[in-house]
């Protein structure tokens, strides 16, 4: 017989850590780029994003809390994202830092320009996508009441993708060694073992 762990969320979990976003994980990270209306620049990871469409391609990140990526992409309608390897997990955890300081500078990471759109992309990481933001959207409780979450949502104008990830032209998931969050305090996962299953009929 299964013992169950049951509560209700609105009235606690009654554990030592909040359990919900280490069920739902690992996660990929939105390693997020955005520039404000007067040009500043801003890099920051979300646990909370993924890959929501192929074509066009739409991608995003939610925002817990109004945030400088958030504002950014509000004002300027553009934001860009960075693939997180093993190689740049710590660059990308400095970048996490609630500070006013330029994340670029603060983690030493080079960037280059992007080609369609105003938010520079970090050197380094093997993929890059350029996102016209199509929405953001406040996201609501059971009763319709907003909550301080903000779901921005993204297209991919472009994309630029390192050509040693590339294979008979496919692109090697585990080749770039992307990074995951878990749900502890400080759990990170490297994409590990895979498996194939082709789709029934």
């Amino acid at each position: 017989m299964t013992e169950w762990h049951f509560y209700e969320p609105a009235q606690g979990h009654g554990l030592a850590h909040d359990p919900l976003n280490a069920i739902v994980g690992p996660r990929p990270i939105g390693w997020i780029a955005t520039v404000s209306a007067d040009g500043r620049r801003n890099l920051a990871p979300y646990s909370f994003f993924n890959l929501f469409s192929y074509r066009p391609p739409i991608i995003g990140f939610c925002s817990n809390g109004a945030k400088d990526s958030l504002a950014n992409a509000r004002e300027t309608g553009e934001f860009v994202w960075n693939l997180a390897t093993r190689d740049l997990a710590a660059a990308m955890n400095e970048t996490s830092a609630m500070t006013d300081e330029d994340e670029f500078t603060r983690a030493g990471l080079a960037a280059l320009p992007s080609e369609r759109v105003a938010p520079p992309r970090v050197a380094l990481s093997p993929v890059q996508f350029e996102c016209k933001v199509t929405q953001i959207v406040q996201l609501q409780d059971r009763h319709g009441a907003g909550v301080p979450g903000w779901l921005v949502l993204g297209e991919a104008v472009a994309i630029h993708i390192d050509t040693a990830m590339l294979e008979d032209g496919v692109y090697q998931t585990a080749r770039a060694r992307p990074i995951l969050r878990g749900g502890g305090p400080a759990d990170y996962f490297e994409l590990g073992e895979t498996f194939a299953m082709t789709r029934p009929g």
